[in-house]
């Protein structure tokens, strides 16, 4: 039977020996301490091991946080999974994990399966892997540094059985800092990247900072999506713009790069990620759902462009 995973040992130090071929992460390794192998060279083809069952890796950033980058993700990856895709989603926010939040998984904790990895949660027919799974309590912080995020970033990406998919959206946070950084250096190759930012002058300047770190990673621009663009009156049903409009196509147009589209600012929307319920599947019709499919439709679209590792099957619908 599978074991609860409950905590992550502390990386130990790097040395040189013969190669590992475990399929699990060094850090819940019970050889950890006395180790003599090479755990660089191991993580990494572990990762590989990994990725190489995933046909498309997407990342979803922003530099800026509060824009709603969490929400987007879990939007587009269900509206993925609704198309008959496998669909994954690796929240690599270490300080704000929120996506368990979102798909009403909160408070549940990972187990190790038979063969070592680490499986993952499994919400409305996407597998979910994230830092809030392995905290004791919600509201403890993490302060790490930076060989500790390392070592955590390793266990979401090569630890974790994510097993065959077409899709792992990977939710990055706020900034172009070490996680990501450490990300595409460990995924090695990423299909595309999603930048989310919303109307305000601020938020677009930091979107343009973004456009220019995956350029000079080399990672493919997806596109900028412009969330929280108008707000419907709820008694006159006219627009408001509370945030402005039309920033992120501008900036999407003066960066050289696609306008995927405006997503509104909808109080239904917070309301049921709050209580773990998917805007995107539960209100399908509705306007700010169709401008999620409408932008999942174009992140397939992109990703069928680039080609594949290998070919998966929509899963069968029932």
């Amino acid at each position: 039977m599978p074991r609860e995973l409950n905590v992550i040992s502390q990386p130990g130090s790097s040395s040189g020996g013969d190669a590992c071929t475990y399929m699990w992460a060094c850090a819940i390794c019970d050889e950890n301490e006395t180790c003599q192998k090479d755990k660089e060279g191991h993580s990494r083809w572990l990762v590989a091991k990994r990725m190489e069952r995933i046909e498309y890796k997407v990342l979803v950033m922003s530099n800026k946080g509060g824009v709603g980058k969490s929400t987007c993700t879990t939007n587009l990856a269900v509206s993925l999974a609704l198309k008959g895709w496998h669909v994954g989603i690796c929240d690599m926010d270490i300080h704000g994990p929120n996506i368990p939040k979102m798909v009403g998984a909160e408070g549940q904790k990972l187990k190790i399966s038979t063969s070592g990895g680490i499986i993952p949660f499994q919400a409305y027919n996407m597998k979910i892997a994230s830092m809030s799974f392995l905290l004791q309590n919600s509201d403890d912080p993490i302060i790490w540094r930076d060989a500790y995020k390392y070592e955590f970033i390793n266990q979401l990406l090569g630890g974790v059985e994510w097993q065959d998919l077409n899709f792992l959206l990977i939710d990055l946070p706020p900034g172009t800092g070490n996680e990501s950084v450490t990300t595409i250096d460990l995924l090695g190759g990423v299909s595309g990247a999603v930048i989310i930012t919303t109307p305000q002058e601020v938020a677009l300047l930091d979107s343009r900072k973004s456009v220019t770190f995956c350029k000079d990673s080399e990672v493919p621009i997806i596109g900028i999506v412009e969330n929280m663009s108008g707000l419907e009156c709820p008694h006159c049903h006219k627009e408001v713009n509370v945030f402005r409009k039309g920033g992120g196509e501008a900036s999407a147009s003066d960066m050289g790069v696609p306008f995927l589209g405006r997503i509104p600012l909808d109080p239904d929307v917070v309301t049921q990620s709050d209580a773990g319920e998917p805007f995107a599947l539960f209100n399908s019709d509705s306007a700010t759902a169709q401008a999620y499919h409408d932008i999942a439709n174009q992140v397939e679209a992109f990703c069928k462009k680039s080609g594949s590792l290998i070919k998966l099957a929509p899963r069968q619908q029932h």
